[in-house]
């Protein structure tokens, strides 16, 4: 069963869809992680960021998941791609055709075998068309670039608040208007505002329309 979650930066789309995928026993797949792992490769190697042919690296990477934690080459990668300098760049990255072409095949290898569940920005429309259930998780800015604001404070990361929702209206403003893949409903997705919802209460939503998918057979 293939479970595709997208919405915009600070959504809660990770944090949810790691829990749903702990509930449902599913494997869970950060798309996002990827890119930004792409991107925190691409800075460590000294390469212009600019230039969207210097990104061949990604055919002689590895990518695995494991308890939640990407693992890029072998190491564990997944606080290192949270930082502001990854976050201020991986839209700029993402928004390559020759970056998504490469990561989309190896994501939609890693869901063909699986049951997974997989957040990101164009998992229903793209990467997983045909999944079983798709939602669509969005908040305003100001919740968003608070949940990010704390989850910094958390890992110990200068943060800004302010700063943060400049960062995020940018970053939807790239990620609704780039070229490949924009950032969008699947027509067929189901939409949830996640501003006012528990962490709690909205894998208990998703939770509770996958089961209903599971026993009767009918999509979203």
């Amino acid at each position: 069963m293939q479970i595709a979650l997208d919405g915009p930066a600070g959504a809660g789309k990770s944090t949810i869809a790691k829990l749903l995928a702990e509930k449902l026993d599913f494997i869970f797949i950060d798309t996002g992680a990827m890119y930004r792992a792409v991107t925190l490769k691409a800075i460590r190697l000294g390469l212009n960021l600019n230039d969207e042919n210097v990104f061949e690296f990604i055919d002689h990477t590895t990518f695995m998941f494991h308890d939640g934690h990407l693992f890029m080459d072998g190491k564990d990668v997944h606080d290192e791609v949270r930082k502001n300098d990854i976050s201020n760049n991986v839209s700029l990255v993402s928004s390559y055709l020759t970056v998504r072409q490469r990561l989309v095949a190896i994501q939609q290898t890693l869901a063909k075998h699986h049951n997974v569940v997989m957040d990101g920005r164009d998992i229903g429309t793209k990467v997983l068309p045909k999944a079983d259930v798709k939602f669509f998780l969005t908040a305003s800015i100001e919740e968003r670039a608070m949940r990010r604001h704390q989850d910094n404070l958390k890992r110990n990361i200068a943060s800004d608040l302010e700063q943060l929702k400049l960062e995020i209206a940018r970053r939807d403003h790239l990620d609704a208007t780039r070229k490949h893949s924009p950032l969008k409903p699947a027509e067929d997705a189901i939409i949830i505002d996640t501003s006012h919802m528990s962490i709690n209460d909205v894998v208990q939503t998703l939770t509770t329309k996958i089961r209903e998918v599971e026993n009767y057979g009918y999509g979203v």
